[in-house]
């Protein structure tokens, strides 16, 4: 069960961070990801972490997102600074108990669980 939160309205150049706690595992032991969805626009990917703690990013929000967990409270974050009107959209994270997020996408499949989303609306 994933819940996200933290979603909101930032002025370009602002910062939000979302939240997504995790219930019913330990997210330390799967991969998880952010990942996002505007009007018409196909779903796509932001940042990941994989079960061995190494994190990759999406070029459109590399230098300017970080994703990170706390095992402590078994939640995900995402940390996004120096927003721009193109990222808003939709925001969702999702888990999957294979070990990678590349792994999950070169088999061409979605990650397992999802959680509801949280709107991300950034003004110029």
């Amino acid at each position: 069960h994933l819940v996200e939160s933290g979603g909101g309205s930032a002025q370009s150049g602002g910062s939000l961070r979302l939240s997504c706690a995790v219930s019913g595992y330990t997210a330390s032991r799967y991969c998880m990801g952010w990942f996002r969805q505007s009007p018409g626009k196909e779903r796509e990917g932001v940042a990941y972490i994989d079960d061995d703690g190494s994190t990759r990013y999406e070029d459109s929000v590399k230098g300017r997102f970080t994703i990170s967990q706390d095992n402590s409270q078994n939640t995900l974050f995402l940390q996004m600074n120096s927003l721009k009107p193109e990222d808003t959209a939709m925001y969702y994270c999702a888990a999957d108990p294979r070990p990678s997020m590349s792994t999950v996408r070169a088999l061409g499949v979605n990650p397992l669980w999802w959680g509801q989303g949280t709107q991300v609306t950034v003004s110029s």
